[in-house]
């Protein structure tokens, strides 16, 4: 496996440098060795120190995003088109001034729920920004990776298949899947099978609760998830996601439907999590092992 990290969310809402410096501590405080930050706007944040700071605590950065409708490259509005464009471009650049080493997240669409079916015009358009800002991030040296998320929350990529059909499509070899456990859980048929199909195609892995709460209080099956992992020889990122209101704003709660919260705590949360990560992985392998002694 590559790095284990954390989602600064559970840390702050990232509305402020002081919480992102703080998110930036407290990750390395509790050993984990990756952040995820929120779309980080130049104008607003001091990049340099944020990257000073990560290098500092040998803590790496990855960034999410997702796109306002009036930026959706899946829209079929060449304007809008352009806009979204420009915007993947810009958030290209932040993440290689921050230091970072990936951009992911709903980047070929809005983050929103649609009131309307994708268009074969807009899944075009789509593709094609994808594939333009696939070079804009290899001469950056960012990693990009197209997270499938649920139907409430996109339109286009709720499933592993049509991510690697869409990412065929794009024609570049930049652009890899971004897959979260609590999306699978939502859409895919079989999600150990899932993370199979990926193969080499997996850039970034989420692990999330089915109830965006503490890992094991829901119903996703962890097991069959990480033997999946093994099963493919995961190398990169897995990091843990979860929210809260008591912790991020209330956009971010509403276009993450967190009418409840599960943990208002996020030292023992962040704690049980990688506890429970390490747990699972060390059971997989131990399985894995089992099986193969005669």
């Amino acid at each position: 496996m590559g790095r284990l990290g954390i989602h600064s969310f559970v840390w702050t809402g990232g509305q402020t440098q002081e919480g992102l410096e703080t998110a930036l501590r407290k990750t390395a405080e509790h050993g984990y060795r990756t952040i995820e930050f929120a779309y980080l706007r130049p104008e607003r944040f001091d990049l340099d120190r944020l990257a000073t700071l990560a290098r500092s605590l040998d803590v790496e950065i990855g960034v999410t995003m997702g796109l306002p409708l009036d930026k959706d490259v899946s829209s079929e509005d060449s304007s809008v088109v352009a806009g979204g464009k420009a915007m993947l471009a810009d958030a290209v650049r932040a993440v290689r001034d921050i230091g970072g080493n990936k951009l992911g997240g709903i980047l070929y669409s809005a983050h929103t729920k649609y009131n309307r079916q994708p268009t074969r015009r807009g899944w075009d358009n789509s593709v094609a920004a994808i594939a333009e800002t696939a070079e804009v991030a290899r001469s950056a040296g960012v990693d990009l990776v197209l997270e499938i998320v649920n139907r409430f929350e996109t339109n286009l990529l709720n499933t592993t298949a049509q991510g690697l059909k869409f990412i065929a499509e794009t024609g570049s070899d930049h652009v890899r899947l971004h897959l979260d456990t609590f999306h699978m859980n939502i859409e895919e048929a079989n999600p150990a099978a899932a993370i199979r199909l990926a193969g080499d195609k997996l850039g970034y892995f989420h692990i999330g609760e089915s109830n965006r709460g503490y890992l094991g209080d829901g119903v996703i099956d962890f097991d069959r998830m990480f033997d999946a992992l093994l099963d493919i020889d995961y190398q990169r990122d897995i990091v843990f996601e979860s929210f809260s209101t008591a912790v991020v704003d209330e956009s971010l709660s509403l276009a993450c439907a967190i009418w409840r919260d599960t943990w208002t705590e996020n030292d023992p949360l962040a704690a049980h999590a990688k506890q429970y990560i390490e747990l699972k992985l060390d059971e997989a392998r131990r399985r894995r092992a089992t099986n193969a002694r005669p």
